[in-house]
């Protein structure tokens, strides 16, 4: 496949292929027809032959050459695959698409300093895990690390102090970024306000700019309610302070935080990666610190 694209991106090769899926054609032909020099039609032909496209045959004085089908059929398939795969309803792409729309119509509100304060955004989710094992995902750094990004993206720094007061630090890069080479994708600090055990979790959140200003802050409250043997698991989010800056940050709140929790109903589902035993302590902690501190690259991030 890789000689075949090679053989076909060159212009004048490419016109030769054209030519030769009309009819087939001599070499002589060939070269008037592209209006170029024979022995240089020669070579892009025998390119194109080794290549597998075409084909050849002397008759007489004059070398025939013929268009093969059956590759370029390959190459349509694995090309409309690549194009199916990209336009998948539930795929990255449609993720992208759409937060670049709604970056676009943030980008448009996004004039003066306050324009986001008072929106707010609600999540709903029943859980299949037992109250405390949500309650632990949602506090635990350890457990939090596994579900609190978007898709596609890793967890480098995380600091959750369940207390009153305590500190929140929330850096996260590309999961294709494991040398940690690549800019930081999102980088946030906050408090926890209020902790309420299996029940109530407040906290403020700031993602930061890249000069280490705060883009805007959002109060978050989580709510959990038994059900049945799950969770119902209310989230509301409420932005203030919002600069002018913070656009692109608003406009991914819904998409990524919907595509985080629904990372953490697999990760407390009882047929997920995660413990389902309340009070029962991961086999592999990524920190076992009290304050619920974890590094998971080990290299730190700043905002």
């Amino acid at each position: 496949m890789d000689a075949l694209l090679a053989a076909l991106a060159d212009p004048a090769r490419w016109r030769l292929v054209t030519l030769l899926a009309e009819r087939p054609r001599s070499v002589g032909v060939l070269a008037q027809l592209a209006e170029a020099r024979q022995p240089q039609t020669t070579k892009h032909l025998q390119t194109l032959e080794r290549a597998g496209v075409v084909t050849s045959r002397r008759t007489g004085q004059r070398r025939i050459y013929a268009l093969r089908s059956a590759p370029l059929r390959d190459l349509a398939t694995a090309l409309g695959w690549l194009a199916d795969t990209a336009d998948r309803n539930d795929g990255p792409r449609s993720a992208y698409d759409h937060y670049g729309q709604s970056m676009d119509v943030e980008r448009l509100s996004a004039r003066d300093a306050g324009w986001a304060d008072g929106r707010a955004f609600d999540f709903r989710r029943s859980l299949a895990g037992h109250p405390d094992l949500v309650w632990r995902h949602l506090t635990e750094a350890s457990l939090l690390a596994r579900w609190w990004t978007p898709d596609d993206l890793r967890v480098a720094e995380l600091v959750f102090e369940t207390r009153p007061g305590g500190r929140i630090v929330h850096a996260y890069r590309d999961a294709e970024d494991t040398d940690g080479s690549d800019a930081v994708a999102g980088y946030a600090e906050g408090v926890v306000e209020d902790v309420r055990p299996g029940e109530r979790l407040a906290y403020r959140l700031s993602p930061l700019l890249p000069d280490g200003t705060p883009a805007f802050t959002a109060r978050i409250r989580l709510d959990l309610a038994p059900a049945g043997t799950g969770t119902d698991l209310a989230v509301h989010w409420r932005i203030t302070d919002s600069t002018v800056d913070a656009a692109d940050f608003v406009a991914g709140i819904e998409i990524g935080f919907g595509q985080s929790l629904d990372k953490l109903a697999t990760a407390v589902h009882p047929t997920g990666p995660a413990d389902t035993t309340p009070g029962h302590t991961p086999r592999t902690p990524l920190v076992p610190h009290a304050d619920h501190t974890a590094h998971t690259d080990g290299k730190g991030v700043q905002p």
